[in-house]
């Protein structure tokens, strides 16, 4: 087999993988998968992050986000885990969310901050919502997040 299809082939698949995640033309960045939540009667639409990279990059440099839109960070393992708002453009409210898909805590972070914002006690999920999301809907600590337990592992 020759070097040149097999680079081709590698580079065109990486290509297909790259293009879900361009920013539009508005500004606003195509998600790359959607997973259906629900905070009582409050639908979310939350992006996965999943992997390393993903939940590095979480909402950094965007300038806005629809007002059920969010993300969702999901851990391989529970652990303390904490947010800041390096790059990150806009306000946002995180719940710090347990194995069982309860709220352990919110926190309201501000942009461009590196406040560290940490679960109170052992976090699988974190999940970002514009500022004040949480608060103005009466969704606090205790409470269940809808459809967690079907969103992918984390690694």
């Amino acid at each position: 087999m020759k070097l040149q299809p097999v680079l081709f082939v590698l580079s065109f698949a990486l290509w297909a993988m790259l293009i879900p995640s361009l920013a539009r033309a508005d500004g606003t960045v195509a998600p790359q998968r959607l997973h259906e939540l629900n905070a009582g009667i409050h639908r979310i639409h939350a992006e996965i992050a999943n992997t390393p990279a993903m939940r590095n990059r979480g909402l950094m440099f965007r300038e806005q986000l629809a007002s059920n839109q969010g993300m969702l960070f999901v851990f391989a393992q529970p652990g303390v885990q904490c947010m800041w708002m390096r790059n990150t453009l806009i306000p946002l409210s995180v719940a710090f969310i347990d194995a069982q898909g309860r709220i352990i805590n919110i926190e309201e972070m501000q942009p461009r901050t590196e406040n560290e914002h940490c679960a109170g006690q052992a976090a699988k999920y974190a999940l970002e919502m514009p500022g004040g999301w949480f608060a103005s809907r009466g969704v606090g600590s205790g409470m269940r997040i809808g459809g967690i337990e079907s969103a992918p592992e984390g690694f």
